[in-house]
């Protein structure tokens, strides 16, 4: 399932980049479609169901496409498919273009835990040295963790930034157990 994922999503990473279209605003119609189908069981049945022809399953979606004012290109794609009866694969594919998108344009995902909830300011200067360690401009999402007593803990991708005094305290503690042997 992850090549699937993957082969759409390139192919309509190029797309969109080739046609230098905002690719935010792209996102967001693929992830109003995928709610869509998501929540509308009737939808997803007709899209999915093999026994409906691909001219009627195209007309239903022109008409969502116009009500919903999604895009051409996103139009196109979910037309695509549908006529490779990839629909039930939507999710992992949009979060693969999101993915496509993110690596081509310079863009992390960061995962930021904080004892306490940070003030905007705060936000922007964490952020700002996250970008600084990473090379690359960061998309943040935030928790509170009161187990860190303080600090953060940032995570982009597989790698770890713990700066929290709870990591220093485990930091300290390992030191003393093994000058202690």
């Amino acid at each position: 399932m992850a090549s699937v994922a993957s082969v759409y999503a390139r192919a309509f990473a190029d797309v969109v980049l080739e046609k230098r279209l905002d690719s935010g605003r792209v996102m967001a119609e693929l992830d109003s479609v995928e709610t869509l189908v998501q929540s509308n069981q009737e939808l997803r049945r007709v899209w999915e169901n093999p026994s409906v022809p691909a001219e009627q399953k195209r007309g239903v979606l022109d008409a969502v496409a116009g009500r919903e004012g999604f895009s051409q290109p996103v139009r196109n794609f979910i037309a695509v498919l549908i006529d490779h009866r990839r629909i039930p694969f939507l999710e992992p594919i949009v979060r693969q273009v999101a993915k496509e998108f993110d690596e081509r344009l310079g863009f992390a995902e960061a995962e930021i835990s904080t004892a306490r909830e940070l003030s905007p300011p705060e936000r922007r200067a964490l952020e700002s040295q996250v970008e600084q360690l990473t090379g690359k401009r960061v998309r943040a999402k935030y928790t509170r963790d009161v187990t860190l007593i303080g600090g953060a803990v940032v995570r982009v991708g597989s790698t770890i930034y713990d700066g929290s005094i709870r990591g220093q305290l485990m930091r300290i503690r390992e030191q003393i157990v093994s000058n202690a042997v």
